[in-house]
């Protein structure tokens, strides 16, 4: 064995001791962004589902309904109604460790069918 061996031994455990931890966490960052994002097109999803709703003069509790059906898991409803537009605001909290879980909003503003 010589002696530049010698002196190299190790190193590939130090490296691996690092890199695979590293990348471990990488991966559940990008595990975590990716629900967080499918958690956002819910919420929007379940804005137009109860815009429309609303819209077409549905009462609170099938448009409660459309929401629930679309929105994530624990989300929030609010409607209100300003002249001809109904507005619908989705809210939700993505599931993240610890302070990585992310506040979500989502809007939807319809214009309410005559009748």
């Amino acid at each position: 064995m010589r002696a530049s061996e010698s002196r190299d031994r190790g190193y590939v455990t130090a490296e691996t001791a690092v890199v695979v931890p590293s990348l471990i966490a990488l991966l559940g960052l990008l595990l975590w962004g990716g629900a967080a994002v499918v958690a956002q097109v819910r919420c929007v999803d379940a804005a137009g589902a109860g815009a429309r709703a609303a819209a077409r003069g549905e009462p609170p509790e099938r448009i409660h309904r459309a929401v629930r059906e679309v929105a994530p898991r624990g989300a929030g409803l609010e409607t209100s109604r300003e002249g001809d537009l109904v507005r619908v605001l989705v809210t939700a909290r993505a599931a993240g460790p610890g302070p990585l879980g992310v506040e979500l909003e989502a809007e939807a503003v319809a214009y309410a069918e005559p009748g």
